[in-house]
């Protein structure tokens, strides 16, 4: 019998929130962490519940905390190299050359984000240049913000976003949008601005105007962008999971359970779901950690 009922490759918001269920679950859990969390650019998360404007670093380490208390619970820091075997006997081997044993797998290393190339953007992400107005918004909520359009549903994002303050959509030098978005934008009170953007100022990572390659400084605030999201690690396509495309890029396909498409494989967080926040995060790892619970005590009883 593996060491281990679980492994769970990433310790974030997810991950940490599986290995809770399983470890009051009695069961023997490693968590195996990187240690490179998402919004760690940001100095508060918003929208959590009872931990709205709580650093996200602050929240990881006390979620650890609180996790290894439970004496089935172990952690390590590290980087999870490659995934051998199936449902019932996993290994996973790290970049530091040791290799775990498990019954089941969790994947929660979650993803980082390709910024635009832009001088000045990727000092101020996650303070005054953001993705999203639920985590950010209400912070600058009435003052000069601009949506970068970097992706196709950029036209949509502005719509959205609009609602928290005057707009422009800066199209960066591409294509304007068609007539029936830009009647939308028009009756948000949207701006759109064609020309190329060529950097942001702003004294630190505080922003107050775009550089325009006119040579025009568009007063702006907040910078919304939407980012190229990565899978930090490419184990769920070496273990066969399918993957679904979507708007924010190819995430996991998993069932109502977590479950991917690979047997004894659960995932969770923001490479097994869109859109992405936090809460959606942890929801989904609480999901993932109690299933994979269920799945030890009934799956021996039904073979």
């Amino acid at each position: 019998m593996p060491p281990f009922d679980a492994i769970i490759i990433g310790g974030s918001f997810a991950g940490l929130s599986a290995a809770l269920q399983l470890a009051r679950a009695r069961r023997p859990v490693l968590v195996i962490d990187a240690g490179r969390p998402r919004n760690r650019f940001a100095a508060a998360s918003h929208g959590f519940f009872t931990q709205d404007g709580s650093n996200p670093l602050a929240m990881i380490a006390a979620a650890r905390e609180q996790l290894l208390r439970y004496p089935g619970l172990r952690l390590i820091e590290g980087e999870a190299s490659n995934v051998t075997g199936s449902d019932g006997a996993f290994a996973v081997a790290t970049a530091a050359g040791d290799v775990f044993r498990a019954r089941k797998l969790v994947l929660a290393y979650g993803v980082s984000d390709r910024l635009p190339d832009v001088p000045g953007l990727a000092e101020r992400w996650g303070k005054t240049v953001l993705h999203c107005p639920y985590c950010h918004g209400f912070e600058f909520a009435g003052r000069r913000l601009a949506v970068l359009q970097t992706h196709p549903m950029a036209s949509h994002q502005a719509l959205l976003v609009s609602d928290w303050g005057p707009l422009t959509l800066l199209l960066d030098g591409g294509a304007m949008p068609d007539a029936e978005t830009a009647a939308k934008l028009a009756a948000r009170g949207v701006a759109i601005e064609p020309a190329a953007v060529t950097g942001l100022r702003g004294e630190g990572d505080a922003l107050d105007a775009v550089l325009l390659a006119d040579g025009r400084a568009l007063p702006v605030d907040a910078l919304y962008v939407g980012p190229d999201p990565h899978h930090n690690s490419d184990l769920a396509g070496r273990l066969g999971c399918a993957m679904d495309e979507t708007p924010l890029g190819p995430v996991i396909r998993t069932d109502e359970r977590k479950r991917t498409t690979v047997a004894g494989v659960f995932a969770a967080g923001d490479i097994a779901r869109a859109p992405h926040n936090a809460t959606w995060a942890s929801a989904d790892g609480v999901a993932a950690g109690v299933f994979l619970h269920q799945s030890l005590v009934f799956e021996p009883l039904a073979a």
